[in-house]
């Protein structure tokens, strides 16, 4: 009788702490979401305010955003956080090195002539480097920007785009879509690039930039 309370109790005190977990981490990643979302809004000045947010789950916050005419409709933002609340998925994600991210979604006033999905893959390895150092027949360059494609011809369209994406700003963009069905435009960044107000304007510049690209794809 008393093995089984101990059993009750140990059973009792997991659940306890299972659930001071969920709701302290849930708490952590709320105000961590809410204060990024303020720096989008604030990045967007007079241009924009949120109409309304929602929490889906503990680890993402979806908001709607109204721009001013001829900048952006129908606009979302969606930040996705680790999720923390849940111990077993949070380690998942750290296994997987899963990033915080914010991701706008918008449609143009001009859909775009293009359909077109960027993503930035950086290749870099400590072992490389080592075997590098350790060898004197080795010669290192730095290489500009290379870009893959899967299209067999390169549209006259397209410059304006990456040439936005390539730029200091554009660089921390981790993926960028183009489509002429909504959302127009699609760009995702890691949360920790908007550690202010101002990176959050350059990333609302950014999308400018790409928007108007995309425009001029239509002419």
């Amino acid at each position: 009788m008393f093995v089984v309370q101990l059993i009750f109790t140990y059973v009792g005190l997991l659940a306890g702490l299972v659930v001071l977990w969920y709701f302290c981490l849930a708490g952590y990643n709320r105000r961590r979401g809410i204060l990024a979302l303020r720096r989008v809004e604030a990045a967007c000045s007079h241009r924009a305010r949120v109409v309304d947010a929602h929490w889906i789950g503990a680890s993402r916050l979806q908001a709607h955003l109204r721009f001013a005419a001829h900048w952006f409709e129908n606009a979302q933002v969606t930040i996705r956080l680790l999720p923390r609340p849940l111990p077993l998925q949070w380690i998942l994600s750290s296994w997987h090195k899963q990033r915080e991210t914010v991701t706008f979604e918008a449609d143009l006033d001009n859909a775009p002539g293009v359909q077109m999905e960027v993503f930035r893959h950086h290749w870099l390895s400590d072992s490389d480097r080592k075997m590098i150092r350790s060898s004197r027949n080795w010669t290192v360059a730095r290489s500009q920007p290379v870009v893959l494609t899967t299209s067999n011809q390169w549209q006259q369209e397209l410059p304006p785009i990456v040439n936005t994406l390539m730029t200091s700003r554009g660089h921390s963009l981790l993926k960028v879509r183009l489509r002429p069905e909504s959302p127009h435009l699609a760009a995702t960044v890691d949360l920790d690039a908007l550690s202010g107000e101002e990176a959050a304007a350059g990333f609302l510049g950014v999308l400018r930039e790409l928007a108007a690209g995309a425009s001029r794809s239509r002419q």
